[in-house]
């Protein structure tokens, strides 16, 4: 590792709790593989972090499944919901977001350009990858520590009906029941070739942008913008 890499992985030690996780594995779960493959283009070998991102899914879908079934009374289907929304990419992209692991994660120059740090996809693989090299490095236990610090909330507010995957339309509801309108989505820019765009999006609501999205598709970078506009929303509703 470069002394730059080196600073990057201290500082994600620190940011995850975890000093004496291995610093090789933790580098190939910053590693992008646009990184990974701008780097090996000019002979240097970096592992991307797709393998561990891999090891880290099914780690995580195990560590939900665990502690569903030891500490609520659920039956399969209901498992599996709440599983497959508190693992979903967007609510790993909020857990790993609060975490600010956007500001770490090594990118290539051209996916910098780009937004790449915004991206839904790449970060919520991010939060994958760490638990994987948690899970190598430490264990499952320590990865267990990790995941469920972070996702609990998400897991409680799953099982209470508070945690939404669809957030446009709950927005719709709240802005259509307190102001008898809807809100609506503006473009604000396209970033990137069209094989390889991103959308900026701000989810408007009478007038006002309540909350900013960027996604690989407008319909993911909709629903980024809704949710923030959800917590925005009815932050300024209950504050009155």
């Amino acid at each position: 590792m470069n002394d730059h890499e080196k600073e990057v992985v201290k500082e994600v030690k620190k940011i995850i709790g975890i000093d004496n996780i291995d610093e090789g594995l933790l580098f190939e779960a910053l590693c992008h593989s646009s990184y990974s493959n701008d780097y090996t283009s000019k002979g240097r070998k970096i592992n991307s972090n797709e393998r561990l991102e891999f090891l880290g899914d099914s780690v995580l879908n195990l560590i939900i499944a665990e502690h569903l079934f030891k500490n609520f009374d659920l039956n399969e289907g209901d498992m599996a919901r709440i599983r497959a929304t508190v693992g979903s990419e967007l609510i790993l992209f909020d857990a790993a977001k609060r975490l600010n692991l956007g500001d770490y994660i090594l990118l290539s120059k051209n996916e910098e350009k780009f937004g790449g740090r915004e991206k839904h996809s790449i970060i919520s693989d991010l939060f994958e990858a760490i638990i994987g090299a948690i899970y190598l490095s430490l264990g499952f236990e320590k990865a267990r520590s990790f995941a469920l610090k972070n996702l609990k909330t998400y897991i409680k507010e799953s099982i209470e009906g508070k945690l939404f995957l669809d957030y446009k339309t709950r927005l719709q509801e709240l802005t259509q029941k307190d102001l008898k309108i809807r809100p609506e989505y503006k473009l604000v820019r396209q970033d990137g070739p069209p094989h390889n765009r991103t959308f900026v999006i701000e989810a408007v609501i009478n007038g006002k942008v309540y909350g900013k999205g960027i996604g690989k598709s407008k319909k993911v970078a909709e629903q980024l913008a809704a949710k923030e506009a959800c917590e925005n929303f009815l932050e300024e509703l209950n504050g009155k």
